[in-house]
């Protein structure tokens, strides 16, 4: 053999080796594929775990008085391993499955047992191993559903697979909603104490062994978290439900009323600065009325004559002007505009009557006749009590309050911005800003933050508590205190608020407000919309509580005095007549020789503990159980009523509970007509009765 031979002979023998190596890898490749790709598959996917988070439940929302505002409840999502342990035997499975389908129908009738039948045993062919089976399903639904055939086999070998998640609930449904608001993992920021709180209430995340299956999915390993989750910290905010709810039904009513766009209430606590009741109303439809924005605490306006208090405060802290000091009113012509009081001039009246009629052109020239000259004297007092800065509140969303000021405004316009201000014009301050000033004056000079929150608990223990911060120590002097509020009491006595929010069951201070809202682009001629508000604070003697009630765009009336006014009134009458406290003083007078109190015949026990406990000294005739009353000259006289056997009792001017059950012990079929004492009775009492005898009683 030639050299030429030998290598082509070795050249194909090895080409030979090399097609036949690759024959055999491609031939062990459909094996392995096709043959044994189950088993590989299932040993990979045995072998495919990991870690997953487990959320942890997140803490409560207390209100004041411990009414539960927001908490969370288990939810589950129900899953099925069609080849589980107990169920992997076709013929255990084939048993039961149209029992099981029959119970799932019945419990989400959803579908009917047929179709859960057919449904599960098509998950079945298909090897699922985490076939859905319903979302949303409460424990007492999944403690039921752990009883039904397959699953009572076993919490692991049945084949559920109960899936926890935690769903948020508001007990008292739209109560202090947007109050309360709300955190979820579409909102990148949080709406209210449930965004501001999130790292208390959220908790700790705890830790899952999962195991990935057919089809990429992963189901739990174990019913238990491997780590558990640790519970967020409960949050005990200063809502008062009651309040709340006043609050809301009141500004509601008034709303629908008047067709306005929006309107808002704030009750606050004077003393603690606690905030009591936040109510916020938009306009989504004719007559429907839903909270879908934070007015507030976010509603930037131009307060109106609210803001004369603060005109008037500076007035009187750098005495510049006295309560008596006279003042013209009707009309005040500055350059370029003049400015008018919606009811016409009053005549030359006193500082305190310009200010309890609310007239602009006596409050404008005032401020413009005094600080002209130098309007940053005037602007500094602002400024002092902190009205140009956000207050730090506990929720998110505080607008930034706009206050101008000569030296750093460009749009300062020399003739008109200072007298315009004077009457709360060209400048943006929220309702709770504008309360705040007020709430100060109710507590004796005293500025301090409003807060939502007073504490946070954990397993019942608090870890942080909160005190309303001071802004301001002393905002005016108490000369001008005084005078301020006689000013504020004056205006519901005398002013503009006299014919809707006096009370002479109790004294109320507080100023109404009436301002033109602008057009952004436009500016306020082109746009005739109003914003109605009234402000102050209750028992004017020894105040407690502070409101603001602020309605926009009313239509029809759109003065501050008959269309807030009704709302302050309505919430402040309900409040004041709730509250013990506020009126502890009314005396009380002793009534001698009167007769007991009325009461229904029945048990005696009953009545004389009662009789007792009121200190009333009843007459009773005899010591039985029962007894009639008897009306004598001397008052109501107890007799007795013994029962005896085959006797038919005497049970006029019983209640029914105990006209039934003296009855039923005779052995009588009682029938009964109407409501409240036994009137009469269709068998006469002492007459002879037998067991099943019927008898008709008449109760009224």
């Amino acid at each position: 053999m030639n050299i030429r031979a030998n290598i082509l002979l070795r050249v194909y023998l090895a080409f030979g080796l090399i097609v036949l190596f690759a024959v055999a890898v491609f031939l062990r490749l459909g094996q392995v594929q096709f043959v044994q790709g189950k088993k590989w598959k299932a040993m990979a996917d045995s072998l495919s775990t990991r870690y997953v988070n487990v959320e942890a439940t997140r803490g409560n929302i207390y209100s004041n008085d411990g009414s539960l505002l927001a908490t969370s409840v288990p939810e589950y999502e129900l899953r099925m391993d069609m080849f589980a342990g107990g169920i992997a035997d076709k013929d255990v499975f084939n048993e039961k499955v149209d029992s099981l389908g029959l119970k799932l129908s019945q419990i989400f009738q959803d579908k009917t047992p047929k179709e859960y039948a057919r449904y599960l045993r098509v998950g079945r062919q298909d090897s699922a191993r985490y076939l859905l089976i319903h979302r949303k399903v409460g424990y007492a639904d999944l403690k039921t559903i752990r009883t039904f055939p397959l699953y009572n086999i076993g919490k692991f070998s049945g084949g559920l697979i109960a899936v926890q998640q935690n769903k948020r609930i508001l007990p008292f449904k739209a109560l202090a909603a947007r109050t309360i608001g709300y955190k979820n993992e579409n909102v990148s920021n949080g709406v209210g104490l449930e965004g501001a709180y999130n790292e208390y209430i959220n908790g700790e995340t705890g830790k899952r062994l999962m195991q990935r299956i057919a089809g990429g999915v992963y189901i739990p390993v174990n019913e238990e978290a491997e780590v558990a989750p640790k519970d967020g910290a409960d949050i005990i905010s200063t809502i008062d439900v009651n309040m709340q709810d006043l609050a809301q039904s009141a500004l509601e009513k008034q709303l629908i009323k008047s067709q306005a766009d929006h309107g808002a209430v704030i009750v606050m606590e004077v003393a603690t600065g606690e905030i009591r009741a936040v109510a916020n109303f938009s306009k989504v439809e004719e007559g429907v009325y839903k909270e879908k924005f934070n007015y507030a605490i976010a509603g930037n306006q131009d307060p109106g004559s609210t803001f004369k208090l603060a005109s008037y405060m500076a007035l009187l802290e750098d005495e510049l002007v006295d309560t008596n000091t006279m003042v013209g009113t009707g009309t005040y012509k500055i350059p370029g505009h003049t400015i008018k009081d919606s009811h016409g001039s009053i005549g030359v009246v006193t500082v305190k009557k310009a200010f309890e009629q609310s007239s602009n052109a006596a409050i404008a020239y005032l401020i413009n006749s005094k600080y002209g000259a130098n309007p940053k004297k005037f602007t500094d007092h602002l400024y002092d009590w902190h009205l140009n800065e956000k207050m730090g509140l506990q929720i998110p969303g505080e607008a930034m309050p706009a206050v101008k000021n000569p030296k750093t405004n460009k749009s300062w316009n020399k003739n008109m911005t200072l007298p315009q201000m004077a009457y709360g014009y060209e400048m943006q301050l929220t309702p709770l800003k504008m309360l705040s000033l007020y709430n100060a004056i109710a507590n004796n000079g005293k500025m301090v933050a409003p807060i939502f929150v007073k504490e946070i608990r954990r397993l019942g223990n608090p870890i942080e508590q909160f005190k309303a911060r001071v802004i301001n120590d002393k905002i005016c002097s108490d000369v001008t205190l005084s005078k301020i509020k006689n000013m504020l009491e004056g205006v519901v006595l005398e002013g503009s608020g006299k014919q809707i929010v006096y009370n002479p069951l109790y004294p109320i201070a507080g100023k109404t407000g009436t301002a033109q809202v602008a057009d952004a682009n436009k500016g306020y001629k082109a746009n005739k919309q109003y914003q109605a508000s009234f402000v102050g604070y209750f028992p004017a003697n020894k105040p407690k509580y502070s409101m603001i009630v602020v309605i926009n765009d009313p239509k029809g009336a759109y003065y501050g005095a008959l269309v807030s006014g009704p709302v302050f009134r309505e919430i402040a009458d309900r409040i004041y007549a709730s509250d013990m406290q506020m009126y502890n003083d009314v005396p009380i007078r002793m009534v001698a020789h009167a007769g007991n109190p009325p009461t229904k015949a029945g048990q005696s026990k009953a009545t004389q503990k009662v009789y007792k406990a009121f200190g009333f000294k009843p007459l009773f005739a005899s010591k039985s159980e029962y007894y009639n009353v008897v009306n004598t000259s001397a008052g109501d006289v107890f007799q007795e009523n013994n029962e005896r056997k085959g006797v038919m009792p005497n049970v006029a001017g019983m209640g029914l509970k105990d006209a039934l059950y003296l009855l039923g012990n005779a052995g009588l079929k009682t029938k009964v007509n109407g409501s409240g004492k036994v009137i009469s009775q269709s068998i006469l009492a002492g007459t002879k009765v037998g067991k099943g005898i019927g008898v008709q009683i008449e109760l009224e």
